[in-house]
C-alpha cells in the first residue's frame, strides 16, 4: 500500500528507487507519477498512514502504554526500523510470530492467504480496529464489523495529513484536533450511498426489515 499511495516516505533516494520497482512489478504501472506534491497528497488525506503516526493518532485519542495492539499485516514497509516507535508508545504489541509457536508458524509459512486469514480473525475477534490505510481487507473488516457492532475506529485521514504537516502544533492543540475529528467516526453506522460497496457498508441492504 505505501508504494500505490504514490507518497513519499522520507527514505530518501534509497526510497524512492525501492517504491518505483515495487509500483512497476507489484502494481504493473497502474501508479505513475503524481501530478501532487507529497505535501498536497498529504493535505488531501492520501497517503497511509506510517507506524509512527498511527501511534500518534492512537496516543491522542486516549490509549496509554498499557494498551494490547496487534499488528495485522504481512510485511511493515521499513520493517523493524519504523515499528520501533510504535512500539516505544505501546511495549505490549503483537503480532503472528511473538503469538504463535514455531509449529504453528511452519504451517503457514509462504501460504499468504492463509497469513491473512490469521490477521483477519485476530481483527475481527479485537475490541477495537483501526486501519492505516483503505484496502481490500480494511473495507471487508469495516463492513464485517459493522454487522457485528463492533467498534471500528476510521483515521480521518484529511484532518490527520494537515495535522501532521503542522511542524508548530502544541500536543494539547493535536489531542484537542484528533479528538474532535474522530467523534463520529468510531463505529457509529453509516448508511450505504450510491456506488460504494455494500462491503464495505452493509447497511440498509444486509439489515432485517420488520
Amino acid at each position: 500500500m505505501a508504494a500505490h499511495s504514490a507518497c513519499d516516505f522520507g527514505g530518501g533516494k534509497a526510497e524512492k528507487l525501492a517504491l518505483a520497482k515495487y509500483r512497476q512489478v507489484l502494481w504493473q504501472g497502474r501508479v505513475l507519477n503524481s501530478q501532487f506534491t507529497d505535501e498536497e497528497l498529504r493535505g488531501q488525506g492520501r497517503c497511509p498512514l506510517t507506524p509512527e503516526e498511527i501511534g500518534l493518532l492512537l496516543s491522542a485519542l486516549g490509549f496509554n502504554n498499557s494498551t494490547r495492539l496487534y499488528l495485522a499485516s504481512h510485511k511493515v514497509y521499513g520493517g523493524e526500523a519504523r515499528i520501533s516507535s510504535l512500539r516505544q508508545l505501546f511495549p505490549f504489541m503483537e503480532d503472528k510470530k511473538s503469538l504463535a509457536s514455531s509449529h504453528e508458524l511452519s504451517e503457514v509459512e509462504g501460504k499468504a492467504s492463509l497469513l491473512a486469514a490469521v490477521d483477519y480473525y485476530v481483527s475481527m475477534q479485537s475490541d477495537i480496529f483501526i486501519s492505516a490505510s483503505p484496502g481490500n481487507m480494511h473495507n471487508a473488516l469495516l463492513g464485517h464489523r459493522a454487522y457485528k457492532n463492533l467498534k471500528t475506529i476510521r483515521p480521518n485521514m484529511t484532518l490527520l495529513g494537515k495535522l501532521f504537516l503542522n511542524k508548530t502544533m502544541q500536543w494539547s492543540e493535536f489531542q484537542q484536533a484528533v479528538q474532535q475529528g474522530h467523534k463520529n467516526r468510531q463505529g457509529q453506522m453509516r448508511i450505504r450511498k450510491e456506488k460504494q460497496s455494500i462491503y464495505t457498508y452493509p447497511a440498509p441492504d444486509c439489515m432485517c426489515k420488520a
